[in-house]
């Protein structure tokens, strides 16, 4: 049996979603239409919800990105970051680790799970958490703008100063609920868009620098 998506939200989180139950079920029911018409939904239901295994008060920099890759083997639930063994890498990953080398002299220490971020308190989240596969941005319409919003507001909640990465526009759309002087924005890390300034932009050494002035240990990228 198909479970709808508010069982699917860690409990920890429920509490903070509660007030955007309305949202679930119109989102819920978009899905299921979707998916009794032929469409393949990206990622696994399962997934949809898989950065929030970190609870708010764990976060301490939020990875916006915009929806998930459209291709069902690259959608695990947390933004940018695909299975391990995926062979080619989707170019956003592939310029985000060059750029983690680029920005901090050494090969990055994660795998392309990105499960090395997430330990240490890394939420990869996009702005719409679905999409069907083979469409990018499919399922931007829906209300996962104040899903996602929510979330974020919880983590602020729990850690005011926490540092936000936004890489592209539907992501720097929620830069104003963050505190300015811990927003690193920047073009998306696309192919389409990575020379519009990802390249070079040094997200990572950026990111650690203000974790520090809050004395806090930096994220070993």
């Amino acid at each position: 049996m198909t479970r709808d998506l508010w069982s699917l939200i860690p409990g920890p989180w429920q509490k903070h979603l509660a007030n955007c139950r309305d949202e679930l079920a119109e989102i819920d029911s978009y899905l299921s239409s979707a998916q009794n018409s032929g469409e393949i939904i990206v990622p696994d239901r399962e997934n949809i919800f898989a950065a929030l295994a970190l609870a708010p008060e764990q976060v301490k920099v939020v990875i916006l990105g915009q929806d998930p890759y459209p291709n069902l083997n690259h959608g695990i639930g947390l933004a940018f970051a695909v299975p391990n063994g995926t062979k080619p890498l989707p170019g956003s990953l592939r310029n985000i680790l060059t750029e983690v080398e680029a920005d901090l002299g050494q090969p990055p220490k994660t795998l392309p799970d990105l499960a090395h971020w997430v330990a240490q308190g890394v939420l990869l989240i996009n702005t719409a958490l679905t999409t069907v596969q083979g469409g990018s941005n499919s399922h931007a319409k829906l209300p996962w703008d104040r899903v996602v919003a929510q979330i974020l507001n919880a983590v602020i909640a729990a850690n005011p100063k926490v540092v936000a990465i936004l890489w592209g526009k539907s992501a720097q759309n929620y830069a104003p609920i963050f505190s300015p002087d811990r927003v690193v924005a920047g073009a998306h890390p696309s192919p389409l868009s990575a020379h519009r300034g990802f390249i070079g932009s040094k997200p990572f050494s950026k990111t650690n620098a203000m974790l520090r002035l809050d004395h806090r240990e930096g994220i070993d990228w």
